[in-house]
């Protein structure tokens, strides 16, 4: 131990006040510090809203440089973590170092924020808290994930200002899921942007990441027990280690998922014995032999392998897209009927396959999730069904409806594809739709169960990569973002902060972006810099807009044939790679070009087969302070749009 000038304490990582004990511990009434209940002003926007809020007649809070982070010091053991982040996400936000201490509500100084736990109203639940805005803050939870979300508001609230009018809230969740799938399997997403979009999920109160591991292109997971399937690209299980701790720092569950028994080109191109075959000597690339033993031997080896890796309470085994036409398989009927009996039907193999899966995963003390697509009876006329303890993602309008599938036993999960999918070169959520409309009690095409259904656990917006070259993955971050702030609000449950989803944007951009996360490649040369253009369709197409960062934005031309933008670098730099992010309007024909003075220029790329979306430009080995994109010839009637130019050094 060590003493400060002040006569502080420290220990254990934390700051105790010398004298503070578990004596001091204030009730519930006082730690809440309570303000009067006048109506006075509105909070500062959050996503999502809060559940209720007054405003009151006392005085306001400011955040400054003085300000701490005070954890109740009976709660310390449960709080230090969330504290821990809390400083950090501040320091990210503001550039403040913020001092943890521990204390009582006595010792709670004007500036501070106070965390602690002893919350006695049963309506918080898990995940809700109290917010207390005075002189000082105060967030008040049953559990330390309500105080966790509680930071999340008070960041929210910080990144625009630093001075707060005083009020009260209580907020809570009416939904335990609220999350994202990303579809890893077709296309690797780097560890970085996975744990920007683990803080942008916390940010946004969400809590659920669905990693999909493996599909037709891909198994993105370190296997030692087969490497022969393992993808070039894929997580080592340190960097899977590593997002997991990330991940329970910032109270998000990572759920995984090896897709099987469909979906497994990349496991059996290193096993081709074990593909299906049709009866007309048809080869299934993707699908498993559900009729031979030497497949579960296989299916086992992946999934005891994993199970470990991924503390999160669930386990997904993908079982979509199967088999539509039994019968061309008679070995999967004659399997069923040795294994379960005369009155057995070929797909009882694939009901089999399930309950064994499902096996593995509760004696590994884990609950198993699926797709809905292949639950098509309770059972009848099939003689086995699938066990009521597994959570059912429903996606498509295919066999048992959501409320059969409640009936039965399931819990479900709302993944239907409208309005949560997010699919590259494909569908996209419609976010009027999903903001003004849809909430999750409403299923694909239109099938709904109760709004307080306990048993509809959420929804989560899916990334689908069937086409991975068609998006890069800054494309995916901002087309997503939206999307996200949408299902946040929805799943939360609370009063919406806007009528229309043209108002919520507003409410978005006021919110912003989680401190920390990957909004910004910090290698792009391009990004930030001065940009000078031959036009613009509009003033608001500029071509600032086309190294901002973000695909929200974009620079527009007139609508003629020659066009340039030119790229102030800031001195000479290496040019490795450059990328071309198009709008709908790009070109056909076009050159790359640098120059040291802006004057002379050099040609290290031409084309007059551009194609549009992502054009990416490797090996150039150049050297230059300014980089010119000449335009030549339009692929539309319309001018060049381009959302993103972004450079990169030798690479």
């Amino acid at each position: 131990m060590k003493s400060d000038s002040n006569g502080a304490v420290f220990c254990c990582g934390l700051l105790l006040l010398a004298g503070c004990t578990a004596s001091d511990r204030a009730e519930p009434s006082d730690r809440s510090s309570p303000f009067p209940q006048a109506v006075v002003a509105s909070p500062p926007p959050t996503i999502p809203a809060l559940r209720e809020w007054r405003g009151t007649s006392g005085a306001a809070y400011t955040f400054s440089s003085n300000t701490r982070i005070v954890v109740h010091s009976d709660d310390a053991s449960d709080l230090l973590d969330t504290a821990a982040v809390f400083a950090a996400d501040l320091k990210s936000l503001t550039g403040f170092p913020i001092a943890i201490v521990a204390g009582g509500a006595s010792d709670v100084r004007e500036g501070d924020i106070f965390l602690a736990l002893g919350a006695t109203d049963a309506a918080l639940g898990v995940e809700g808290y109290t917010l207390a805005v005075g002189p000082s803050l105060a967030v008040q939870a049953r559990a330390s994930d309500g105080v966790f979300y509680g930071t999340r508001t008070l960041l929210q609230w910080l990144s625009k200002k630093y001075t707060l009018d005083a009020g009260t809230a209580r907020d809570w969740p009416r939904y335990p899921e609220r999350g994202l799938m990303v579809d890893a399997g077709r296309k690797y997403f780097t560890v970085g942007w996975l744990r920007g979009h683990i803080r942008e999920l916390a940010y946004l109160k969400m809590n659920y990441f669905h990693l999909h591991l493996s599909d037709n292109k891909g198994f993105r997971l370190e296997s030692l027990a087969h490497p022969e399937i393992v993808s070039t690209d894929h997580y080592s299980k340190a960097e899977i280690a590593e997002l997991i701790a990330l991940a329970k720092a910032y109270h998000v569950a990572i759920v995984p998922e090896i897709d099987m028994p469909g979906h497994m080109d990349p496991i059996l191109a290193a096993h081709p014995e074990l593909k299906l075959r049709s009866s007309n000597g048809t080869v299934q690339n993707g699908f498993i032999d559900l009729s031979m033993e030497r497949s579960y031997v296989l299916l086992q080896d992946l999934i005891e392998e994993h199970l470990p890796s991924f503390p999160s309470g669930y386990w997904h085994i993908g079982a979509d897209e199967y088999v539509s036409k039994y019968s061309d398989y008679p070995q999967l009927l004659a399997y069923a009927r040795t294994k379960y009996g005369p009155n057995a039907t070929a797909r009882d193999v694939y009901y089999g396959f399930i309950h064994w899966a499902n096996g593995i995963v509760r004696a590994a003390g884990k609950t198993t999730r699926m797709w809905n697509d292949g639950i098509v009876s309770h059972g009848a006329p099939d003689s086995l069904k699938v066990d009521a303890n597994i959570v059912v993602d429903y996606w498509t309008n295919s066999g048992l409806k959501p409320q059969q599938l409640i009936d039965t036993g399931h819990d479900v999960n709302n993944s239907s594809w409208t309005p949560t999918y997010y699919v590259l070169d494909g569908a996209k959520p419609d976010l009027t739709y999903g903001y003004e409309q849809w909430t999750p009690s409403v299923f694909e095409r239109e099938n709904t169960v109760s709004p307080t259904e306990p048993h509809n656990l959420g929804s989560k917006v899916h990334v689908w990569c069937d086409n991975p070259n068609a998006e890069t993955q800054e494309h995916i971050r901002d087309g997503i973002r939206p999307a996200l702030r949408v299902l946040a609000q929805q799943t939360w449950g609370s009063t919406k902060p806007a009528a229309s989803y043209t108002d919520f944007q507003t409410v978005m951009v006021s919110v912003g972006q989680a401190p920390g996360g990957n909004d910004v490649k910090a290698d792009d040369l391009a990004f930030g810099r001065p940009v000078t253009v031959s036009s613009t369709e509009t003033p608001n197409f500029p071509g600032s807009g086309a190294v901002d960062g973000t695909h929200a934005t974009r620079w527009s031309s007139a609508a003629r044939d020659a066009q340039w933008l030119q790229i102030d670098l800031g001195s000479r730099k290496s040019v490795g790679k450059v990328i071309l992010n198009w709008e709908a309007a790009y070109a056909t024909s076009y050159e790359l070009q640098i120059s040291d003075d802006a004057s002379r220029w050099t040609t290290i790329y031409r084309t007059t087969s551009g194609r549009g979306l992502t054009e990416t430009l490797g090996g150039l080995d150049a050297h230059a302070r300014y980089l010119r994109l000449n335009l030549k010839k339009r692929g539309t009637q319309y001018g060049y749009s381009l959302y993103e130019v972004e450079v990169y050094g030798r690479i």
